[in-house]
């Protein structure tokens, strides 16, 4: 153990030394962070170490054909700025820094997966994790993206990214599967819209986010998009021109180092770490103290998964299922139903019929008696023959020991006693614009005038008829005269006559409406 102990520290401080040559190196030759970043404040750390002369230590992982250090796999989501202030040469440097990427990662269907997000003031998702799973298809794939030009959109990018890119359907290995969701943002310009809160959502759904500036990028937004620690996730140069030597910063990052290929002292399963290894046992077994041996496991069926609702009781082999005190085992033989207690059985007070509860009782009667206020005993029923049925098509009417039928307005009792007919209606009583008398006919009406009276040719109004007088004397003689006043008071009477049985009708059709 302590030979090996001295192995992993001895490969520990190799890989500081190369991450701190590199570190040097790119910030001295290729990239430029800003005065007072943590990451500029590393690096020079690591320098001076080197250059106060540090004996070189041997690398763990001497070469990149060595095969012991290769990308673990990933489902990694480039997310790349092309609006308007990056311009056509600057973007082809950006496509190259991808191929580069491609080439160092341990591209395939079980390995990394690829997707890249384009952005400016609009977002595109180029290919999805499930499109390309050889690194040629996925640098072709590359070479034919182009530039959007407009805006810069960033966090609606990262949003599309969680909403579209890192999901199953297009090509995200299932959590249950534990692979690593990566992505790298590469901007040179302040996000138009909001960053912070959707970043952290990304990042508490388990993405790792780096966040890699250039030029005029806003070193704020790069901070606030990242993960933690951000001098891990925060990487700034000056131009494109040298983004592509960001390629061996990010393969040492996401180079996965298999401590147990190193050797280790595990009786079962060696499970590395990013620094070191831990030990499992295979199933039945359990770790001892010692967390390297292992030992069979007592079989407890019930620990192993159960499907009781209540309570699991083990067997020797096997397990059955058992309710809880007051319940009853289900004919399923895994679902537990309180238990039913007849309290009527117990002994009630009810006159005719008791009705157990979960808790309690209630009193019913038998049909035709009604319950009595004191909710125990019963009364006989007052019979509504209606309620027990009747063959009335509109309305039942009960009587003493029977019922009738009665229709509604409108409507008129057919001879059955039964069935409704609707009412005849009485033009006339409808209205009309008769002068003297309205005739109804079935459908209509028509006008007549009294005696004594024409009908005018409009068919309504009356015209009282012209009298013949025969006259057999002379007009002068008062035998005349007093024929003439007889005559016309004779007229006078049968014309107040008809008026009075006119007001009749018309006080009788009031009556009647009303």
């Amino acid at each position: 153990m302590t030979t090996m102990m001295m192995m992993m520290k001895h490969c520990t401080w190799s890989l500081l030394y190369c991450t701190a040559l590199l570190l040097s190196d790119v910030v001295q030759a290729t990239y430029h962070l800003r005065p007072g970043d943590s990451q500029l404040i590393a690096a020079q750390s690591y320098a001076q170490a080197r250059n106060n002369g540090r004996p070189p230590f041997r690398t763990l992982n001497p070469s990149k054909e060595d095969g012991q250090c290769r990308s673990r796999p990933l489902d990694l989501v480039f997310i790349i700025d092309s609006s308007r202030s990056v311009r056509p040469a600057e973007f082809e440097k950006v496509r190259i820094f991808l191929a580069n990427m491609v080439d160092t990662l341990d591209v395939g269907p079980d390995a990394t997966r690829v997707a890249i997000v384009n952005y400016a003031s609009t977002v595109k998702i180029e290919f999805f994790l499930k499109n390309y799973f050889n690194k040629l298809e996925l640098k072709k794939a590359i070479a034919r993206i182009q530039p959007l030009a407009t805006g810069t959109m960033t966090g609606l990018a990262i949003k599309t990214a969680m909403n579209e890119a890192f999901t199953e359907q297009s090509g995200a290995r299932p959590r249950s599967r534990n692979i690593s969701k990566v992505a790298i943002i590469v901007t040179d310009g302040r996000p138009q819209d909001q960053v912070e809160e959707v970043s952290a959502e990304a990042r508490a759904s388990g993405v790792e986010i780096y966040a890699v500036g250039v030029d005029r990028a806003d070193m704020r937004s790069l901070q606030l998009m990242a993960s933690i620690p951000l001098e891990d996730h925060v990487f700034y140069v000056e131009t494109y021109g040298v983004i592509e030597k960001l390629t061996s910063k990010f393969r040492e990052t996401l180079c996965g180092v298999d401590s147990c290929a190193m050797g280790h002292d595990c009786q079962h399963t060696c499970v590395s770490t990013n620094t070191s290894y831990h030990c499992k046992c295979w199933n039945g077994y359990v770790l001892n103290p010692d967390k390297k041996t292992c030992s069979l496991q007592s079989v407890d069926p019930c620990a192993m998964g159960h499907d009781c609702q209540h309570t699991c009781v083990s067997t020797n082999t096997s397990y059955h299922c058992k309710c809880w005190n007051g319940y009853v085992l289900n004919p399923d033989k895994k679902t537990c139903s309180l238990q039913s207690v007849d309290l009527c059985a117990m002994g009630h007070d009810c006159q005719h019929t008791c009705v157990s509860t979960n808790t309690s009782y209630h009193c019913k009667c038998w049909n035709g008696y009604v319950l009595n206020p004191d909710k125990k005993t019963c009364s006989l029923q007052n019979v509504d023959p209606c309620a027990m049925g009747h063959d009335c098509q509109h309305t039942c009417v009960n009587t003493n020991a029977s019922y009738l039928c009665k229709c509604w307005n409108g409507y008129i009792l057919n001879p059955d006693k039964k069935t409704c007919s609707l009412k005849r209606v009485d033009p006339c009583a409808m209205g009309h614009d008769c002068q003297h008398t309205c005739v109804s006919t079935n459908a209509s009406y028509y006008c007549k005038c009294w005696n004594g009276y024409v009908l005018n040719p409009d068919k309504k109004t009356c015209s009282l008829k012209q009298a013949k007088m025969e006259v057999v004397e002379d007009p002068c003689k008062c035998e005349a005269r007093v024929a003439f006043q007889k005559q016309t008071q004779a007229a006078i009477q049968q014309l107040t006559a008809k008026i009075a049985d006119v007001s009749g009708r018309i006080e009788r059709l009031e009556n009647s409406l009303a």
